[in-house]
């Protein structure tokens, strides 16, 4: 029990040490700041300086940035390593319908490195401006035409200040006769637009596509459900992020983030609304019958309120058992004026009216049981029923819920193959923001995944690298939380010294016999030595138990055998005193006259 105790002081002891000596390393660093013309300080720091320098750890391995290159076929590839927007096209247009202050699309572009990059050289696109309509776009390097090919698209995103309200998302521009990137803008006709995008806590990963009705030839967008992941750590740790879409030609799909898939389905199932429409409608033109009845109860009409009903006997009544409380003040108000309280300088009677002091608890009133008239308290009225209402019943009439009948579709049209889309011709960004600084890089329109990989590998893939090789080990990571919040020091503390603890515990805690010259006669018996004596007792009892049970055992069966020898001694006596009397007969018979033999004379 004294090693139990022991132990715990120990560790609480280490944990105040430590918090002790967190605090005075922070001092002492406070003092050689202050005291900077100090030879001593100035020696002591050198000293600290040189040691925190030898026993530093090994620097990280670096990470050498080389711009991506395509491993196959592509469409459409850049990587902005040039430090150049050439081949883009920056936006001269307006938005329609919006006040020609904000309906320009003068948001700025620049190609820089990332603000906190582990790889230089390596170098985005970035939006610059916040709160401004933002547009830029490029050509494929030719049209892709949806036939037997997949589609797959990839970029890199990084929201470097974080996103409160805006998008990241791409656009494919339609291959039309109209198409002009100087005038790109949010009505230019577009086949897919992919990306993130978030406002207030609505996180979103967008995949939209606009399918042609071969009816009437007219676009619809069509919107992939949701997925299930949680998506908001993509635009909260200011990370850089790999965006991938593939797209098959048996309609199938799959959304990637950092190469792990968070959705996929199909172009025929998995979209809002659907590609095709439903081959029967309502018929607009059907009404309901006047006559038709859609009650599943009715009232019963065979119902009568009972005589003893009584509707207007209230809910709530007085409690005719309730006695007024002893000290109740029934000529003392409940509030009375602010004594206390004094009229303002600035009090115009004439505008502001006749001033009144505010009113306050009465102060009489705070010792009492109550103030003013006092009133029984309201109780449930045991009586009330409230209004009758006949009880309900199944309404024989009832013909469910009415529905227009069905009619074919006029509109109907079935697409099977909706992978056909229109061919794209030109990659476009046409944002809008509140945060800046949104960091583009690594665009990629192909047709074969081994290609997207190669090129994620080489370029997001040694980003994540990088931050791996820069960010510290789990040790760092605990340290540098334990600087910033020091009382995780005693949280490591008791994380390390509690299996130790418990180690020792379970070893040294075994029973032991304490000897007779250990504890006084005055001391009270410790836990185990008490369950040792009781043990001993318990032993001692059993024993005395057997020995009184072979004493009485033996006392049986001496009682028997004196029991026996007694018996034997009774017999023998009643057998003489059988033999006794007769005996004495004979001796009477024979003296008795007639049993004399004569004498002779």
């Amino acid at each position: 029990m004294e090693l139990k105790w022991l132990l715990c002081v120990t560790l609480l002891a280490l944990g105040i040490l430590a918090l002790q000596a967190h605090d005075t390393d922070e001092d002492n660093d406070a003092d050689d700041v202050v005291d900077t013309e100090d030879d001593l300080d100035d020696g002591i720091g050198d000293v600290e300086e040189s040691k925190s320098e030898t026993s530093s750890a090994p620097p990280a391995p670096k990470v050498t940035y080389r711009p991506p290159v395509p491993t196959g076929e592509v469409y459409f590839v850049e990587s902005f390593d040039k430090g150049t927007l050439d081949g883009w096209v920056l936006s001269r247009a307006k938005k329609d319908d919006t006040d020609d202050e904000i309906a320009k699309y003068d948001g700025k572009w620049e190609v820089q490195d990332m603000k906190e990059t582990k790889l230089p050289g390596d170098k985005g696109l970035v939006m610059v401006t916040r709160a401004k309509h933002h547009a830029i776009s490029s050509k494929l390097s030719k049209p892709f035409v949806f036939d037997t090919k997949p589609l797959i698209i990839q970029y890199e995103v990084n929201f470097q200040n974080g996103i409160e309200c805006g998008g990241a998302y791409v656009k494919l521009l339609s291959k039309t006769p109209e198409l002009n990137l100087d005038q790109f803008h949010d009505k230019t006709p577009y086949t897919i637009m992919f990306g993130p995008d978030k406002c207030g806590e609505d996180y979103k990963l967008h995949f939209i596509f606009r399918h042609k009705n071969p009816k009437t030839g007219k676009y619809e967008e069509k919107h992939a459900k949701r997925p299930d992941a949680d998506l908001k750590t993509y635009f909260t740790d200011k990370k850089t992020h790999l965006y991938t879409l593939v797209l098959n030609p048996d309609n199938s799909f799959e959304i990637l983030v950092d190469q792990t898939v968070v959705n996929s389905g199909n172009l025929l199932n998995d979209m809002s609304p659907p590609v095709n429409p439903p081959r029967e409608i309502e018929d607009p033109n059907d009404q309901k019958p006047e006559d038709w009845d859609e009650r599943p109860k009715i009232p019963d009409p065979d119902a009568v309120k009972p005589d003893d009903w009584d509707e207007d006997a209230p809910a709530k009544i007085a409690d005719e058992n309730a006695v007024k409380p002893e000290g109740w003040l029934d000529d003392e108000p409940e509030y009375v004026a602010d004594p206390d309280a004094e009229k303002p300088e600035d009090w115009d009677e004439d505008m502001d009216g006749e001033w009144e002091a505010p009113q306050i608890a009465n102060p009489k009133c705070e010792t009492a049981p109550g103030c003013g008239t006092w009133q029984r308290p309201m109780i449930d009225n045991p009586n009330y029923k409230g209004k009758w209402k006949p009880p309900m019943i199944d309404n024989v009439n009832y013909q469910g819920i009415w529905k227009p009948r069905k009619i074919p579709n006029p509109d109907f049209f079935e697409d099977l193959e909706p992978f056909k889309m229109t061919p794209v011709s030109a990659v476009g960004l046409e944002l809008w923001s509140m945060t800046s600084d949104i960091f583009f890089d690594n665009f990629i329109i192909c047709t074969d995944r081994a290609v997207a990989d190669d090129w994620a590998s080489d370029g997001w893939g040694l980003k994540k690298a990088a931050d791996g090789a820069a960010e510290p080990g789990v040790v760092g990571q605990m340290m540098a939380a334990a600087e910033e919040r020091p009382w995780l020091w005693v949280v490591y503390i008791l994380t390390v010294a509690l299996p130790v603890f418990l180690v020792v515990l379970f070893c040294c805690s075994g029973k032991k016999q304490p000897s007779a010259a250990e504890y006084k006669k005055t001391d009270a018996p410790q836990p185990d030595v008490v369950d040792d004596e009781k043990e001993e007792e318990k032993d001692k009892g059993e024993k005395e138990e057997e020995e009184e049970e072979e004493d009485t055992n033996e006392e049986k069966l001496g009682s028997d055998a004196d029991l026996g020898s007694a018996s034997q001694e009774e017999e023998e006596e009643e057998e003489e005193e059988d033999r006794k009397p007769a005996s004495e007969e004979e001796e009477t018979v024979n003296r008795s006259p007639r049993n004399r033999k004569p004498r002779k004379d």
